[in-house]
C-alpha cells in the first residue's frame, strides 16, 4: 500500500512579517503547494493521499479557498483523500469541511475520537478530528484497536518528548506519548501539527510541506509511505514548492559607511531566491548614517527582504566624549555619575548622542 502523506499547509495563513505582495505571494505559493502534493499521488502511483490536519486557517478562509480545495481534490478522483482535522481547521458546523460538497472521493473525520475506515483487505486507517481550537484530549487515551491486520493512525497531535529538543514554541494539542501508539495496537501513527519533520520509528510527522516562517529546518514536504504486508514502513519525502525562506544575520562590525553595509548584506543574499530575513548585529561606527529600510531593495532578485535591528551596538568611546569641554562631554558625564543599571546606562548614553547629533536613523537597542 503507498500513501502520501502531508499536514500543516495553512491555507490563507496571514503571514504577518511580510509585506502584503510578499504575503499575497505566499498564500499563492501554498495552493501551488496542494496541487504540486494531488500530482505527486499521481505520479507514483499512490493508493490513497492523507492529510494529518491544518490544511487551512479556520478563522480566515474564503470561498474562493473553499472551491479551489474541493476541486483539487476532486481532480483525482476517484483517488481517497482522508483528513483529520487539527486545531486550526477543527471540524465545526462554519467549518469549511461542513460546509463544502465534497467529491464521493473525500473522507473527512468528523468525531474527536478514533474511528476505522478500511483502506485496504486487512489495513485500517484509525482517524480523528480536533472539534475545537484548543484542550483537545489525547486521542490516544483509552483508546485500544478492535482487530487484527495492519493498523494505521492519522491524527493532529503533539508527542510529548520527541519534540522537546526542538525549542519552537509549537504549543500542545491533543498531546501523547510515543509508547502509547503500540500500546493502542496501532503499527504506526501518521501525524501532523509540528512543523519540523520527523521519521521516528512508530510515527511520521511529515512538517509543512512549504515554509510559513523564518527558521524552519529540515527537509519539508510531502512523504510517500509505503507500508510493507508486515506494516512496517518506509518512507521517502518530496518537496513541493520551490519557495525558500533564508534567515541571515549581518554582521555591521567594522563598517565605516551605510554603503559598506549594504554590501555586506548583497553578498548575503548573492544568488539566493524567495524571501530572506536580515538580522543586523555587531557594533556600527558611530559615523554611520544608516536606516533598516535602506536595505529594503538591496536584493531586487528575490521575493522580498525583510530587515530587523538585532544586538547592534553603536562604538561610541563614552571615556574620550566625556573628557570634552561641550554639551555631549558634560551629557555623557552626568548619566555615568546617575545610579542606573549598566544596560539602560549604555541605552541612555547611545540615544542621547544620537540626538545630540541630530540623529534619528538607527533604533538603539
Amino acid at each position: 500500500m503507498k500513501l502520501v502523506l502531508f499536514s500543516d499547509l495553512h491555507l490563507d495563513a496571514q503571514f504577518g512579517w511580510a509585506t502584503r505582495e510578499a504575503a499575497r505571494k505566499r498564500r499563492r505559493s501554498l495552493r501551488e503547494a496542494l496541487s504540486a502534493m494531488m500530482q505527486l499521488t499521481l505520479e507514483t502511483k499512490a493508493d490513497a493521499v492523507l492529510c494529518g490536519g491544518d490544511l487551512y486557517e479556520h478563522d480566515r478562509f474564503s470561498p474562493d479557498t473553499a472551491e479551489f480545495v474541493r476541486s483539487t481534490f476532486e481532480h483525482v478522483h476517484p483517488l481517497p483523500i482522508y483528513v483529520a482535522p487539527g486545531n486550526h481547521d477543527w471540524y465545526g458546523a462554519k467549518s469549511l469541511y461542513h460546509r463544502t460538497d465534497w467529491s464521493p472521493n473525500v473522507h473527512v473525520f468528523a468525531e474527536d475520537v478514533l474511528r476505522p475506515v478500511e483502506l485496504a483487505d486487512g489495513l485500517t486507517l484509525w482517524g480523528a478530528a480536533h472539534r475545537a481550537p484548543a484542550n483537545t484530549d489525547n486521542f490516544l487515551e483509552g483508546f485500544r484497536v478492535d482487530r487484527g491486520g495492519i493498523n494505521l493512525g492519522l491524527f493532529h497531535g503533539s508527542e510529548r518528548r520527541g519534540f522537546a529538543w526542538q525549542g519552537d514554541g509549537k504549543v500542545p494539542h491533543a498531546a501523547f506519548y510515543a509508547e502509547q501508539i503500540q500500546s493502542a495496537g496501532l503499527d504506526h501513527a501518521l501525524l501532523g501539527h509540528y512543523h519540523s519533520p520527523n521519521d521516528a520509528e512508530h510515527f511520521t510527522y511529515p512538517g509543512n510541506p512549504a515554509p510559513l516562517t523564518f527558521g524552519e529546518i529540515g527537509e519539508r514536504g510531502a512523504v510517500v509511505v509505503e507500508v510493507s504486508e508486515s506494516g512496517s514502513v518506509t518512507r521517502y519525502r518530496h518537496r513541493v514548492t520551490s519557495q525558500q525562506t533564508f534567515d541571515l544575520k549581518v554582521d555591521v562590525t567594522g563598517c565605516t559607511n551605510s554603503q559598506e553595509l549594504r554590501e555586506r548584506a548583497a553578498a548575503l543574499v548573492q544568488g539566493l531566491s524567495g524571501i530572506a530575513r536580515l538580522t543586523l548585529e555587531g557594533e556600527l561606527g558611530a559615523e554611520v548614517d544608516f536606516r533598516p529600510e535602506d536595505l529594503a531593495d538591496v536584493a531586487p532578485h528575490m521575493e522580498a527582504v525583510i530587515v530587523r535591528v538585532g544586538a547592534i551596538s553603536v562604538g561610541y568611546d563614552f571615556d574620550i566624549i566625556a573628557k570634552e569641554s561641550t554639551v555631549r562631554g558634560q551629557f555623557v558625564r552626568d548619566v555615568v555619575d546617575a545610579d542606573l543599571p549598566e544596560e539602560e546606562r549604555r541605552r541612555v548614553l547611545v540615544t542621547g548622542l544620537r540626538a545630540l547629533d541630530d540623529r534619528n536613523d538607527l533604533e538603539v537597542i
